[in-house]
């Protein structure tokens, strides 16, 4: 769903290559015996992402942040939640400071990301679209010679990115923005998460935004460090019985409507 770096479009590609060897051989991570005895389990998120993850009274909810309750509930722990930038999250799972076990934050899973972190099975099932007002472009040929936008470090950006035609692209802090900038014209179309897309549609009703091409499949997971392989089955356990008992269906029923698992 979203990149890992919040670069700038230029040097994006050479600064996650230098990168890498960085992320993969800092610290060890707490380990799950260490985080059962502590009894808190540390997430983070970047409450930016309505309804999947966002700020409410000043603490930290949505979908995501739910899940995350009910997980550490599973296993017998308390969550300290831990808001960061997006654009840093892998880089902070993989962080000396063992400040974060896991994050939850609608990263996608990704070849590119895999070589960096490890995910648990799936939380849910996305894709990205197009996102424009009425009359607007709704097909990624229509895109060309556009004015559009995207999240900074987003998988949405690098895909308007990589498209071979002319276009300009415009590039926002976070998804909120994003949103923003096409509900009041700022932009002719954005790419952007399908059900973040259909929450805004109601949120801009005025608006007049339109759902256009699905542009490509999501598989959304939660992210721990690189070899943090006991953690890692842990949570893959928890999920599982989420699924099982009903948990997983009803909270995507409390915030989407329908069952957005896998």
């Amino acid at each position: 769903m979203r990149n890992p770096f919040g670069f700038s479009r230029t040097l994006l590609a050479s600064l996650l290559i230098a990168t890498l060897p960085v992320l993969v051989t800092s610290a060890q991570a707490r380990t799950l015996a260490e985080i059962k005895a502590s009894g808190v389990l540390r997430l983070a998120t970047s409450a930016d992402f309505e309804p999947f993850n966002f700020m409410q009274a000043g603490v930290p909810a949505g979908f995501e942040v739910d899940l995350g309750e009910a997980v550490a509930r599973d296993l017998g722990l308390k969550v300290v939640w831990v808001v960061r930038p997006f654009d840093g999250l892998l880089r902070d799972v993989n962080d000396k400071s063992d400040e974060i076990d896991a994050v939850l934050a609608s990263h996608a899973i990704t070849s590119t990301r895999a070589q960096i972190v490890d995910f648990t099975r799936p939380t849910y099932c996305t894709g990205g679209v197009i996102l424009t007002r009425k009359g607007g472009p709704v097909t990624s040929k229509a895109l060309a010679g556009k004015n559009l936008g995207a999240e900074a470090g987003s998988t949405y950006f690098g895909f308007l990115r990589k498209l071979s035609f002319e276009k300009t692209i415009q590039v926002y802090p976070n998804s909120t923005a994003a949103l923003q900038a096409v509900a009041t014209g700022q932009v002719e179309a954005i790419a952007t998460d399908k059900f973040a897309a259909l929450d805004a549609v109601k949120t801009f009703s005025k608006a007049n935004l339109v759902i256009g091409e699905t542009l490509w499949k999501e598989q959304v997971a939660i992210v721990v460090r690189k070899g943090n392989g006991e953690l890692r089955q842990a949570l893959n356990a928890s999920l599982k019985r989420l699924d099982l008992n009903g948990t997983h269906t009803q909270l995507g029923r409390k915030y989407f409507g329908v069952d957005i698992g896998c």
